[in-house]
C-alpha cells in the first residue's frame, strides 16, 4: 500500500530548494565541504568548498581552499581559487586572493580583490 522509493540526488536537490546549510561563527572545520543546497558560512574553513547552489560568506568568515559554486556573495576572506558559474558579488569589506573564474562579477568599492580573474559569461554545466 505505502511504498518507499529511493530518491535520486536530482530529486533530493529539488526537495532542498529554499533550504540553507549554515556554519556559524566560532566554528572551524578542517576538510572539504560538499553541499547540494545553499550554504552560509560565518566560521573558518580550511579545505575546499563545493556548492551546487549559492554560497554566502559572512563578514567574519574565512576560507583557505578552493571554491566551486553557482552563485556567491562574499563579505569575508578567501585565499584560494574560486569558480563561480554565474554571479560572484564581492562586498566592500571582502578580501579575496587567488585565481577567480566567473560568469559575471560585481565588486563593491573598498574590497581587497587581489586576483587573476577570468570572465567567461555564464559557464554551462
Amino acid at each position: 500500500m505505502f511504498e518507499k522509493t529511493k530518491k535520486s540526488t536530482k530529486t533530493l536537490g529539488l526537495d532542498l530548494l529554499g533550504q540553507t546549510n549554515r556554519i556559524v561563527e566560532g566554528t572551524k572545520i578542517k576538510g572539504d565541504i560538499e553541499a547540494i543546497a545553499d550554504i552560509r558560512i560565518d566560521g573558518v574553513i580550511e579545505g575546499n568548498v563545493i556548492v551546487k547552489g549559492r554560497l554566502v560568506l559572512g563578514p567574519v568568515a574565512k576560507i583557505t581552499g578552493n571554491i566551486s559554486c553557482e552563485n556567491a556573495e562574499i563579505e569575508g576572506e578567501i585565499v584560494g581559487d574560486v569558480v563561480v558559474n554565474q554571479l560572484l558579488a564581492i562586498k566592500a569589506q571582502a578580501k579575496v586572493k587567488g585565481k577567480v573564474t566567473v560568469g559575471r562579477l560585481a565588486v563593491e568599492p573598498g574590497a581587497d580583490f587581489q586576483v587573476n580573474c577570468h570572465m567567461t559569461g555564464n559557464i554551462e554545466a
